[in-house]
């Protein structure tokens, strides 16, 4: 799975930045919003959404889920 696609299953899920996850946190905020919401078409669909709805805190949640897989890589493996 891309980074981008984990970043787009990152931003959709219910997790804040304010939680500060571990790396374990992040993999299972990620595996559950890609089981939530139809894997990642259904994650970026999310993201299409929020930016339509929400441009102003959309942008800063984006750029949160890129830094966070990219500055700390997920094992996605169940």
């Amino acid at each position: 799975m891309s980074l981008t696609d984990q970043a787009a299953a990152l931003f959709a899920s219910c997790l804040q930045p304010s939680e500060h996850p571990g790396n374990a946190g992040i993999a299972a905020a990620i595996r559950s919003s890609l089981l939530t919401n139809g894997g990642a078409p259904g994650c970026a669909a999310v993201v299409a959404v929020e930016y339509g709805e929400h441009p102003e805190t959309a942008a800063a949640r984006m750029r949160w889920a890129l830094r966070t897989v990219t500055d700390e890589p997920v094992a996605l493996a169940a």
